[in-house]
């Protein structure tokens, strides 16, 4: 791993290994790399599958990255500050991650949708709350934004977050999306109106920095239509807005 606050993950692969990522994910390699770029990876094998991954926020086109004729390296860099973590998955070891979550994989991988649930219009722009499914067996690297702390939850123990706070969490987590309760909460509160509940035993990774509340921060700094500000506060503006739209895929 390199740097700090906007870490990038550093792959050497020896000659015949193989890496796993979204296609469009890849910041820099070594001329030992080649890319194969198809719809059957990450457990994407037929139409099928490759339409769970897509379900799951993941995208349609996997990269495969392989060392051919001697060793390699493949780095992938975070979008936003943030942390990378490693994780050993196997059929005992699943997980639950955010959408957007997944860097990349040994070829094991399997993606699938895991949890999906429409919040209404105000919560994630509409879209909805998505979590992938990280199953299959092989090792994997995730993007959690901010800050992460994490707990061990006891069996039967409840913690309630705000969704976009939800990083990772164990598959044997239970997890469920509850409403807050209290009409005051819900006019007056300012946290929403749904919060996400997971239920151990199981280890749960949440991060500080959800990308809604970073847009919603930078919001106030980007000019409106017909604005006639300075030419300084309009190119400051034009700088967060496109790196926005590179964040949210705008067009």
């Amino acid at each position: 791993m390199l740097g700090t606050t906007l870490p990038v993950l550093e792959l050497g692969l020896e000659p015949g290994e193989t890496i796993v990522s979204e296609a469009g994910e890849l910041s820099w390699m070594t001329s030992a790399i080649t890319m194969n770029t198809s719809t059957q990876l990450a457990g994407g094998g037929g139409v099928f599958g490759a339409f769970k991954r897509v379900a799951g926020g993941g995208s349609l086109f996997m990269t495969e990255y392989s060392a051919q004729g001697g060793k390699g390296m493949v780095a992938f860099a975070t979008k936003v500050p943030g942390q990378i973590l490693a994780v050993d998955v196997d059929p005992d070891h699943e997980y639950l991650i955010h959408r957007g979550g997944f860097v990349c994989a040994t070829s094991g991988v399997e993606l699938t949708v895991g949890f999906q649930r429409r919040l209404g219009a105000g919560v994630f722009g509409g879209d909805g709350f998505v979590l992938q499914r990280l199953g299959g067996t092989a090792q994997a690297w995730i993007e959690l934004d901010g800050e992460v702390v994490t707990y061990d939850l006891k069996p039967g123990e409840t913690l309630r977050v705000h969704p976009g706070h939800v990083g990772m969490f164990e598959s044997r987590v239970n997890f469920d999306i509850t409403t807050v309760p209290g009409i005051k909460n819900v006019l007056f509160g300012g946290d929403g109106l749904f919060l996400a509940a997971l239920t151990g035993p199981g280890k749960v990774w949440l991060q500080s920095l959800p990308l809604p509340n970073l847009a919603h921060a930078l919001q106030h700094y980007l000019p409106s239509h017909g604005d006639g500000g300075n030419v300084a506060s309009g190119a400051a503006g034009g700088v967060v807005g496109a790196a926005l739209k590179g964040l949210f895929g705008g067009g």
